[in-house]
């Protein structure tokens, strides 16, 4: 590979001297963050498949930071949720979602999670974000790898952004509220 293709992560805006960088908290902390998610696959169908294949050398998640895949909600921060989510799963969904600890992000993936998808049953749980808060969709019935690739690359860009106090803020507080999540 030839060394005009390789992209690497940009440095925050920040004074430069000789043998010096200085730069913000918030900008380093957002950057550390953004480039090391790790995340928890919540799959139940189709749309697994589809992350097994984001996951795979072809399209390689890993190169975005997310390597290590957790499947201990206490050991992840991106919580992933793919496929199809009964209303018998959704209590389950939510005690993984409250086990992560702060700060954690959502990814509603595919039609079944963002939206309940083909299923307008009274089984079928309409919508993830009926039951935890949802940082980035992903839509698609499933969603093509490329699609989850950008997905997380999305939720990137809005942890890079964030503050490293918002998670304390009364408008989080607020949204936790709202789902009854202290």
């Amino acid at each position: 590979m030839s060394d005009s293709k390789i992209k690497m992560v940009a440095p925050p805006e920040g004074v430069v001297g000789e043998g010096f960088f200085a730069t913000k908290l918030n900008d380093v902390v957002g950057l550390a963050r953004a480039n090391s998610l790790w995340p928890l696959p919540f799959a139940t169908s189709c749309c697994g498949i589809e992350f097994m294949a984001t996951m795979a050398s072809h399209y390689d998640l890993a190169r975005f930071g997310s390597e290590r895949v957790s499947f201990s909600p206490r050991q992840a921060d991106m919580l992933m949720v793919m496929g199809t989510i009964s209303k018998k799963m959704a209590p389950i969904l939510r005690q993984v979602y409250e086990q992560m600890s702060e700060p954690r992000w959502v990814i509603s993936v595919g039609a079944c999670a963002c939206s309940g998808g083909i299923f307008d049953t009274y089984s079928v749980l309409q919508g993830i974000d009926k039951v935890i808060p949802v940082d980035v969709y992903v839509p698609g019935c499933p969603p093509r790898p490329e699609q989850i690739v950008d997905g997380v690359m999305k939720l990137q860009e809005l942890v890079k952004s964030e503050s490293v106090r918002r998670r304390s803020s009364p408008e989080y507080q607020e949204l936790l509220a709202s789902y009854n999540i202290k």
